[in-house]
């Protein structure tokens, strides 16, 4: 059975508290399994204002009304407003998305600073972070974690090595090549190893195979606006072919005003045939598997501004 892997990327305070749960209710209805990424040290959502001097961030903001679904609240955390610590603060909500039975994982210690700085950091700065999120996160669970996503599709070489350090068997921290309408540009991409000094990692990647909500609303794609209308639809055509794929959600988009949306893939994905799994669940299908090993490369995703690691 074709199968599509949820991944979830919970970036915020207000995503932990409120996005998230909203998601584990919706997931339980649907009885459809995830992988919850959890942002685990402080909050800094204003520092990303800086970002507006990046190309295409303007047209970025303005399609997916970043105050209606992050809140102005968040958006002046680590600016106006302290930034909250949100594995001190949210451990009793996380706890309990792993006691609903989901997995749960490292997506970043502070999701700003990692995104807007790791691809040009060294090894010693990029161990420190990661090092502050495994602590935090063996505080909460209290088991090492398992899997890692990275904020922002962001990573260097030291960070790839450090999930095999780790003992990490599977992240999702890249993306596959999608042209202007969201699609695959290349039809086998997937599961992959990446290969750093031409030596394969041991961590497998499960890249996400399809845009995101925020990449395709606003834009005009065949002669059309994608709306919140439409954008179900126009997703289920890109997963209209059985294979398996990878969809990234955001607790502070799927998780409160664009739910209806999801809610409504989760349905045409079930009336496609798909299997609604976590990223464990993905790594048990494909860990035998001979898998291509493909280097380390950035570019652009349609709808999304600057870089990002692609498969």
């Amino acid at each position: 059975m074709p199968s599509i892997t949820l991944k979830i990327d919970v970036d915020t305070y207000r995503g932990t508290r409120e996005g998230a749960l909203n998601l584990v209710r919706l997931l339980q209805k649907h009885r459809a399994n995830a992988t919850f990424l959890f942002s685990l040290g402080p909050d800094h959502t204003g520092w990303a204002l800086r970002r507006a001097f990046r190309p295409g961030f303007f047209r970025k903001v303005s399609r997916t009304s970043v105050i209606e679904h992050y809140g102005l609240k968040t958006l002046m955390y680590g600016v106006l407003l302290p930034a909250p610590d949100i594995g001190a603060d949210c451990a009793s909500e996380m706890r309990s998305v792993r006691s609903a039975g989901f997995e749960c994982g490292i997506h970043t210690w502070d999701h700003v600073v990692w995104q807007d700085n790791v691809r040009t950091r060294d090894a010693a700065w990029t161990q420190a972070q990661m090092a502050l999120s495994r602590a935090r996160f063996t505080e909460i669970f209290g088991v090492e974690p398992a899997t890692h996503g990275a904020a922002g599709w962001q990573m260097n070489e030291a960070a790839f090595r450090q999930l095999d350090e780790l003992g990490m068997a599977y992240a999702s921290d890249g993306r596959c090549r999608l042209d202007e309408r969201g699609a695959l540009v290349d039809a086998s991409a997937g599961p992959y190893r990446l290969a750093l000094s031409g030596a394969p990692q041991r961590c497998i990647q499960l890249p996400t195979t399809l845009p995101t909500l925020d990449e395709l609303l606003g834009r005009d794609i065949d002669g059309a606006e994608i709306t919140p209308s439409n954008i179900a639809a126009h997703i289920l055509v890109l997963t209209a072919e059985p294979r398996d794929h990878v969809f990234t959600l955001h607790a502070e988009l799927e998780g409160q005003k664009l739910a209806p949306i999801f809610e409504q893939c989760l349905n045409g994905w079930r009336s496609q045939g798909y299997d609604l799994i976590s990223m464990a669940d993905h790594y048990a299908k494909i860990r035998h598997r001979s898998l291509p090993s493909c280097p380390l490369h950035w570019g652009e995703v349609p709808g999304r501004s600057g870089q990002v690691i692609v498969q």
